[in-house]
């Protein structure tokens, strides 16, 4: 008599989609990116509270994605110059429900996690985040740089001068340009050590994070110098107070002329994406400005 067939053994569930290897998987071929802000604190300096509700978050997201945002940029911590820090704990509680919620919404636009801490970036990116947007590049959690490594997700080094209690507190350069140019260079190989692939890097030089007025027009006049580091350039000017410094304008969200300016200026000189809060006016200025740069 014929043996009955061995029973055939359970599929297993296929894993996880692995987040795209590095930024060119996230962002649109041949145009500059546009980042959509989404603040889930009650703190920030823009639109602190609006949207710490889950519910408003994603529905601010998902207006954002309408309007033409190429990514989404949730943080759970303000870093506006002193702003305190926020326990790990309460930033996952912020920005996890949002993630989670937008995924199970459908909502398939690359989410990147700004944040400093490696338990916050790995619960984000556990949720559906795309990638980490680390303001410190690496150096606030000694875990970041192995954790970013872990998870095989892009990562986004930005220049600061301290932290954002003391950013601003006097800071000086010798020719601002070549020294933060240098250092973002100096992080990128600390990023590489640490295991992290140079085509899942990108730098922003930090406009408004340790840097005076003219510190700032110098950074976005001299963008070249950072375009040369060989990977993509992210800039966010988006409403900071620098803008409204030299328009003597106090609401932030009455300087979207002046970001506007910013923007242009940005895309014209090789940022790859652009962060900012009013997506769907700046998406059409990245829009012109792509295509008179590239006519």
């Amino acid at each position: 008599m014929t043996p009955p067939p061995a029973p055939t053994p359970p599929v297993a569930a296929p894993a996880p989609a692995r987040p795209a290897s590095g930024w060119e998987g996230l962002l649109p071929a041949g145009r500059t990116a546009v980042m959509g802000v989404l603040n889930v604190t009650p703190d920030s300096f823009s639109d602190g509270g609006r949207f710490v509700d889950t519910g408003a978050a994603v529905a601010h997201a998902a207006r954002l994605v309408a309007q033409g945002a190429d990514l989404l940029d949730i943080g759970g911590e303000s870093t506006r110059p002193g702003a305190p820090e926020v326990p790990e704990g309460d930033e996952i509680q912020r920005v996890v429900p949002v993630i989670t919620a937008l995924r199970a919404a459908g909502i398939d636009t690359p989410i990147t996690i700004d944040t400093r801490k490696a338990a916050v970036a790995r619960a984000a990116v556990q949720a559906g985040a795309s990638a980490v947007n680390d303001v410190s590049a690496l150096r606030h959690d000694p875990r970041m740089a192995e954790t970013c490594a872990d998870l095989g997700v892009p990562v986004a080094l930005m220049h600061m001068r301290g932290t954002p209690q003391t950013m601003q507190e006097a800071p000086v350069y010798g020719s601002v340009v070549a020294e933060v140019s240098a250092w973002l260079e100096a992080r990128m190989d600390a990023a590489v050590a640490a295991g992290i692939g140079r085509h899942r890097l990108c730098v922003d030089p930090g406009i408004g994070f340790g840097k005076t007025v003219r510190h700032n027009l110098l950074l976005l006049k001299g963008l070249n110098q950072f375009t040369r580091l060989g990977v993509p350039l992210l800039v966010g000017t988006s409403r900071k107070s620098f803008i409204g410094t030299l328009l003597e304008e106090p609401d932030p969200a009455r300087r979207e002329w002046g970001t506007a300016a910013t923007v242009t200026w940005a895309v014209a000189h090789g940022a790859r994406i652009v962060r900012v809060h009013q997506v769907a006016e700046m998406a059409q200025v990245v829009r012109l400005t792509d295509a008179i740069r590239s006519a």
